[in-house]
């Protein structure tokens, strides 16, 4: 419905109602007796409501035609899509573990200075014989059957002794071709003959002594 038409339906509405009120009046003053005054007063109400129905408003004008426009271009419907594709399949990817770092480097401490070389040894020292060899054995040690004899000759020995310098052996190297003056001969080196001993290392060893005893006779 129009505006104007709402307008206007509401004025005379007002109006109706209006002139119900205006019959209820006169009928209750037609019933009270004050017809004549009530008479009067829906004349001057009458007269003064003025019922002016409103024209209806013209309608706005329509709007102005537009030039003839081309149709829109035609449109290829798109392809149809086929939804049930299959999945792609589903590969396994193998992720190679992870390497390990190298390791760190060992920082070795420096090695200690060596130490420094033992001092040389010191030279061996041979033996000495104590006192005079040719004590060990005299002409007073010659035997009586030899000087009976006459025998006379040379005896070569070697003397072997201990870490104490005392002979531990006598061996002859030479004989003087008799054997009472060759066993007379180790028989008084036994007993007298001394010895200082050598050193190895610093340490005392035995060692051995070779020489040689001349028997000839003593003369008076």
């Amino acid at each position: 419905m129009a505006y104007a038409d709402q307008q206007m339906s509401g004025n005379k509405i007002t109006a109706l109602i209006i002139v119900a009120v205006l019959h209820v009046v006169v009928g209750y003053a037609l019933v009270t007796g004050l017809a004549y005054s009530a008479f009067k007063k829906i004349k001057d109400v009458t007269t003064a409501v003025k019922i002016e129905e409103e024209k209806p408003k013209e309608p706005p004008p329509p709007p102005p035609k537009q030039p003839d426009q081309p149709p829109p271009p035609i449109v290829a419907p798109p392809p149809p899509i086929n939804l049930n594709l299959a999945p792609p399949p589903i590969q396994a990817v193998t992720t190679p573990p992870p390497v390990a770092p190298p390791p760190a480097p060992v920082v070795l401490p420096p090695a200690p200075p060596a130490p420094p070389p033992p001092p040389p040894p010191p030279p061996p020292v041979p033996g000495t014989p104590r006192g005079n060899p040719g004590d060990w054995v005299t002409p007073n040690d010659y035997p009586s059957r030899a000087l009976r004899e006459g025998a006379t000759g040379t005896t070569g020995f070697r003397l072997d002794y201990d870490a104490n310098g005392k002979p531990t052996n006598c061996a002859i190297t030479r004989s003087s071709g008799n054997q009472e003056l060759d066993a007379a001969t180790c028989q008084n080196l036994m007993r007298r003959a001394r010895f200082k001993p050598g050193t190895q290392n610093g340490q005392p060893v035995g060692s051995s002594y070779s020489s040689s005893v001349r028997w000839q006779i003593p003369k008076d």
